[in-house]
């Protein structure tokens, strides 16, 4: 019999990266990484392009392994663990589906359950309840039986939420979530992911290159630049001296 521990201890390392290295050939991309994610942590990841977030999430999803230092994912080293369902994932790929992928939505939010089963179990009644439940948290509910490359980009990008909400993950890793959405469908996402993260306590991870919306959004903030360039409170990343190094050098047409 297994005993939930998991509301006992509110400060569980999510993930844990201690002197990380990734080198590319003769190119150090990650360069030092320490950082930790605790449970109900809402971390926004940003840095320009080239400074290796894309390589860290890799990283912290066991795609590549470090040249040097360690990742712990659930106090476990990264190349032992197997709880992978425990790690939800939407990547940014998700807006550009395929007109013509013949899936309904129903059939992609179902995924996320076989990715938790594993696949060619048959999906029973309790599975249909939480693919029900994924699709109402995202508001997609009567969308079941359309095919989603018929929806709009916020909609398809809804359905990959949900299809990683099926999967019941403790975590949820997010890049870039919303290029290609239109404004208000960004918002509408980044509403739902505040409740997760508030009413649900489900740890998010969020990359992006919009400052703004991390600002407003994430409860830490580490800006990654090939190092940890800062990390702490979104709000006083402003004033912090490397931030307008960082941002002067980055986008020299930076305007507010």
């Amino acid at each position: 019999m297994q005993i939930d521990h998991h509301h006992h201890h509110h400060d569980k390392n999510i993930v844990e990266i201690k002197n990380v290295y990734f080198s590319y050939g003769e190119e150090v991309i990650l360069n030092n990484i320490n950082l930790e994610v605790n449970q109900g942590d809402y971390l926004g990841v940003i840095g320009p392009n080239g400074a290796g977030k894309t390589t860290l999430l890799k990283l912290m999803l066991g795609l590549i392994q470090p040249s040097r230092g360690e990742i712990k994912l659930f106090g476990e080293d990264v190349k032992r663990f197997k709880d992978w369902p425990k790690i939800g994932y939407v990547s940014q790929k998700a807006t550009q589906i395929d007109a013509s992928f013949p899936m309904t939505v129903n059939g992609v939010v179902s995924m996320g359950r076989y990715a938790k089963k594993g696949l060619f179990r048959f999906l029973d009644h309790g599975d249909k309840e939480k693919v029900n439940r994924a699709l109402k948290e995202v508001e997609m509910e009567n969308y079941q039986n359309r095919l989603i490359g018929d929806l709009s980009g916020g909609q398809q990008q809804r359905v990959f939420l949900a299809r990683a909400l099926a999967g019941e993950p403790e975590v949820i890793v997010l890049d870039e979530p919303t290029s290609g959405v239109d404004i208000k469908a960004q918002e509408q996402f980044y509403t739902l992911l505040r409740k997760l993260n508030q009413e649900k306590h489900l740890t998010l991870i969020l990359v992006s290159h919009d400052l703004d919306t991390v600002e407003r959004e994430a409860s830490e903030l580490i800006c990654l630049n090939r190092s940890v360039v800062y990390c702490g409170s979104p709000k006083e990343f402003r004033t912090h001296e490397k931030f307008l190094d960082f941002y002067k050098m980055a986008h020299p047409s930076h305007h507010h």
